[in-house]
């Protein structure tokens, strides 16, 4: 029997609003090249599995629910870039995101990490995102709310036991209300001390072990015995300012719908959750036949049905994984694909292979993303008045070496950029406070200068680098 999709997900005349269905492939692959250098494969791979979720938007309910995500292997050494896709893929969409190691999990029956937490901690963070959204929904509402809650601290409202008041006092207690609301729109009052009443912050929730697996319960105490984990009524005496974000939390509280969050939660996890499985090599291998231990095997036959497709109980209700699109990552230099069993590697029919980083890629890291390196340090520095320019030789330098270490030593991709440009700029971010040279010319000289007892030394090398 088809499920029927949310009315989301049916078919509309009306354009979509979410951002996965304004980005073709290529728009998708040319966002990701602002911040990832190389990897066209597993870019492309990545674009297409995002925009066959919008494809599957506007096929009809019942064949859209027999249509499963085709989850991505991705294979390359580390720091080559295979999380940092998975990221930016996730933030451009607004979809939940989870990355996690799946080292972290045991079989059942042992203590540790249960699979399904997986999905618990994806719901969560999905409701921390619909949340945002319904807080930026009612943000001007609840500034307003706050505005008057302040008004009615700083002049309370005219209250006498008879209830006459002369439509004179009245007029007079108006005007002065709408002095004190300019003056409290002009910032003058911020620093005056108002008593309120506040809620104690509840303790964080503890966890238990269960047959589910690790839930926490600390929510579910508090609303059957009040006050037991805090969020008893008291009152403080603070200034505007800080009674200012005190009520806006209340209002905010107050004005959204948990219940609504929580369910388009669920929609978003269940149609649009991304999850990062990094370590995949770390759990592939078969039964060794040794006797009673913790399986690597017995791992990846817990995670099937996840990625399969089952009904996880969480906190905010049942949540199916038919449709969460699934990226595992691994080295896979000591393991091989093949190594994982059968009916996993059916559920990852997408490989992708990273490949390592040289120097030409180091250089375009260096210089080319939104984010580089290079653009990092000068911002830091500039909030010192330090003016630092790096010229193209010094850049060719920095790359050489980051090569050669990775060659010479583990490679470790574009991470070695970062230990590199921490130990070039070392002395320069020591004494920027205080330094009068405001302008700052690094060059191919000054890499060298910096670097050359670590680059002779082969042992310090392997250990500073």
């Amino acid at each position: 029997m088809p499920i029927q999709l949310p009315r989301s997900f049916q078919k509309s005349d009306e354009k979509s609003k979410d951002k996965d269905s304004e980005l073709t492939p290529q728009e998708i692959v040319a966002e990701l090249d602002k911040y990832i250098i190389g990897q066209k494969a597993a870019k492309k791979a990545v674009a297409i599995a995002l925009r066959n979720r919008y494809r599957r938007r506007r096929v009809p309910p019942e064949l859209a629910d027999e249509i499963a995500p085709k989850n991505i292997l991705m294979i390359g050494p580390t720091g080559v870039g295979k999380t940092e896709i998975s990221r930016r893929l996730a933030k451009l969409t607004s979809s939940p995101f989870l990355k996690i190691e799946a080292s972290k999990f045991t079989e059942v029956g042992y203590v540790g990490r249960d699979v399904e937490s997986i999905v618990r901690d994806l719901v969560r963070m999905g409701v921390d995102m619909v949340r945002q959204e319904k807080i930026e929904e009612v943000k001007e509402k609840a500034e307003t709310n706050v505005e008057e809650r302040l008004l009615d601290v700083l002049l309370p409202p005219l209250r006498r036991r008879d209830n006459s008041v002369t439509e004179d006092e009245f007029q007079r207690f108006q005007e002065t209300r709408e002095k004190m609301r300019k003056q409290l729109r002009d910032g003058l009052l911020e620093d005056r001390l108002v008593e309120i009443e506040v809620k104690e912050k509840a303790a964080a929730p503890f966890e238990i072990f269960s047959s589910a697996g690790v839930e926490e319960i600390g929510i579910q105490i508090q609303e059957m015995l009040p006050g037991f984990l805090g969020g008893k009524p008291k009152k403080r005496k603070v200034k505007v300012f800080e009674a200012r974000e005190y009520i806006l939390d209340e209002e905010q509280r107050r004005l959204i719908d948990m219940d609504q969050v929580a369910r388009l939660a669920i929609e978003r996890v269940e149609h649009s959750g991304i999850v990062f499985l990094d370590e995949m090599d770390k759990i592939a291998g078969r039964e060794s036949g040794h006797g009673p231990e913790v399986s690597r095997e017995g791992v990846q036959r817990d995670l099937l049905p996840i990625v399969e497709g089952t009904t996880v109980n969480t906190r905010y209700g049942l949540v199916k994984t038919d449709h969460v699109l699934f990226i595992g990552a691994g080295a896979f230099n000591v393991a091989k694909p093949a190594d994982l069993i059968p009916e996993l590697q059916g559920r990852f029919p997408i490989r992708v292979e990273l490949t390592s980083l040289n120097k030409e890629d180091f250089v375009r890291i260096l210089t080319e993303p939104e984010n580089a390196l290079i653009k990092q340090y000068m911002a830091l520095l500039a909030t010192e008045d330090v003016r630092v320019e790096f010229t193209s030789d010094a850049i060719d330098e920095i790359a050489q070496v980051g090569e050669d270490v990775n060659r010479d030593a583990e490679d470790i991709g574009a991470r070695r950029l970062y230990t590199i440009m921490e130990k070039v700029m070392e002395e320069i971010s020591f004494k920027a406070p205080n330094v009068k040279a405001k302008h700052i010319h690094i060059d191919r000289a000054y890499v060298q200068d910096q670097l050359k007892d670590i680059i002779k030394d082969q042992d310090l090398r392997r250990f500073i680098l």
